[in-house]
This record gives C-alpha cells, structure tokens and sequence, in this order.
C-alpha cells in the first residue's frame, strides 16, 4: 500500500511548519496576551481554536476556495472587513473589563475543568484566526509545495499536512498559553496589574485590526 505522502517532503514540510508556527505572528502574541490576563485555562483554548481556524484554511485551500479569494479583491476585502471588525469587538471588550481574574479564579486556572468562557475562548481563536484572509492565502501557497505530483490524492496529501500543522500549533501554543498563564496567576491577584494587563490586550486587538485593515491582497 503506497504511503500518501512521501516521506522525504513530509519531513521538509513539518521542518517548515515548526519554523512558521514559532515565528511571532498575531495568534502568538494573543495567546500571550490572553495567558497573561485570563489564566492557562482560556489560553489553552484559544490555542485548540487557533487549530482548528488552521484546519478550515486546509479545507478552503484542498476546496479551492483560496484561490477564488486571491483572484477577488472584492471576496478578499469583504472577509478583511469582518476580521478587523471582530478583533475591534474583542479589544473594546477587553479594555472595559475591569475584573480579569480574581485571586480564586487565577488559582482555578490551573486546574478548574472547562467552562462557558474556555469555550467562548475557543470560538475567540477560531475566528481570529479563520477571517484572516491572509493566513488563507498562506495555507494556499504553502501546503501544495510539499505535495508529490506523482502520487494519487493530492487533496488527501494537503488534509494530511494540515492536520498536522494544526496539531504542532495547538500543541506550541497550548505551552504558550500555559507559561503565560503561570506567570499571569502571580500577578493577577494584584488589581491595578490585573486593569493593565486587560488593557494592554484591548490595544493589542485593537492594533491586530489596525494591521489587518492595511493588510492588502497582494
């Protein structure tokens, strides 16, 4: 039975992934945020999130829905527009949250099984990461580089890779999320660092947006 990839470029390609996932991008530094000012709980969802937004832009991208996006200024824009006004949304939220985490909320964070806000965190992560046409556009052109011509199922070979993409993101930022939610729990019980740190990811959002809006398609 033939393997569907072949071995030689799967290793290039999660040689490559490992080197994206660690560059600093936006859904690092908002897991970071988010460690620091919400505790490893949230932060680990949002990185699950972040994966599985890393699985549909596979799905787009084996669908062909990528390239109908690179080729519309229009289809690009309008998926841009509503990213940028999400990650508003999420910054406004943030700097009018005065409470973050109570001294008893940061020690659950450590501990405490997940509740209503892991799984608004992890929806947070999905679409963060899902209405950047950008990353879109990333997944398009990075994943059919390590696909063999030469064996069947080429959309096999690009759900395979994706897959395994999302699995080292989650993986990266799931630690990321914790170290900066162990750091975070020593701090929070500390009100006026606890406003700050909200504040703080209410202007990364912010900015996060500022960047997505001049993002262009090209």
């Amino acid at each position: 039975m033939m393997v569907p990839v072949n071995p030689e470029l799967f290793a290039t390609f999660l040689v490559a992934a490992c080197v994206v996932i660690a560059s600093p991008g936006p859904d690092s530094l908002n897991t970071l945020a988010i460690g620091m000012s919400r505790g490893r709980r949230e932060a680990v969802a949002y990185a699950l999130g972040v994966g599985i937004g890393c699985l549909t832009h596979t799905l787009w991208a084996v669908l062909g829905v990528s390239a109908m996006v690179a080729a519309s200024e229009a289809l690009f824009n309008l998926i841009k527009f509503v990213g940028v006004l999400y990650l508003l949304w999420l910054g406004v939220q943030a700097l009018r949250d005065r409470g973050v985490l109570r001294p008893a909320a940061a020690a659950q964070a450590t501990s405490a099984p997940a509740t209503a806000s892991g799984g608004h965190r992890l929806w947070q992560g999905v679409l963060t990461n899902a209405l950047n046409p950008k990353v879109m556009l990333f997944f398009m052109a990075f994943l059919p580089q390590f696909v063999d011509p030469q064996r069947s199922a080429v959309g096999s070979q690009m759900l395979l890779m994706g897959l395994s993409f999302a699995a080292i993101t989650t993986l990266a930022y799931a630690l990321l999320g914790m170290g900066a939610g162990t750091i975070g729990a020593r701090v929070l019980g500390r009100p006026t660092i606890a406003i700050w740190l909200s504040r703080a990811t209410g202007v990364l959002f912010i900015g996060l947006a500022l960047r997505l809006l001049l993002t262009e398609r090209k």
